[in-house]
């Protein structure tokens, strides 16, 4: 499997000293350098914009390569989101005005077109717009960071 990695999730690292748990960063280094780890670019931006836990904001920077751009396809896929009336809520006016970061759609479309799974810290609200909703709309798999420490099996 495949993670796309949100921005919130990557937060999650906030309280994962590296001083404190090196074990755990290894691995996380390790799912990256095996490709099980990628995101977009646009999370990369929102790190570096909203995160101030400098341990994670300099662990995103170091590994900027697997904060890729889309390609066409993903492009095609994020139009697809957007042709439902109600996903386009996944920009906030607030958002579009202030012209800030936006890496939900690009996620999901990343996801979507490697037959990956979103990581996410959203949850499954009825009738929202959040990635999970989003993710099951378009059958793509979506968890959380405790889902994917879970599903690799790492324990702490």
């Amino acid at each position: 499997m495949i993670y796309v990695i949100d921005t919130n999730s990557l937060n999650v690292l906030r309280n994962f000293y590296p001083e404190t748990f090196p074990s755990f960063w290894e691995q996380f280094d390790g799912l990256v350098a095996d490709g099980g780890l990628i995101s977009v670019e646009e999370v990369l931006k929102e790190v570096r914009q909203l995160v101030d836990a400098p341990h994670v904001t300099d662990w995103a920077d170091q590994h900027s390569e697997m904060f890729e751009p889309p390609t066409e396809e993903e492009m095609e896929h994020v139009a697809e989101i957007f042709s439902v009336r109600h996903f386009q809520q996944l920009i906030s006016k607030d958002k579009l005005l202030r012209g800030g970061h936006v890496a939900d759609p690009w996620l999901i479309a990343r996801a979507r077109a490697i037959g990956g799974c979103v990581v996410t810290e959203e949850k499954l609200k009825p009738n929202a717009a959040k990635i999970p909703n989003v993710c099951q709309h378009f059958g793509v798999g979506c968890r959380s960071m405790q889902g994917l420490l879970s599903d690799q099996g790492w324990r702490y």
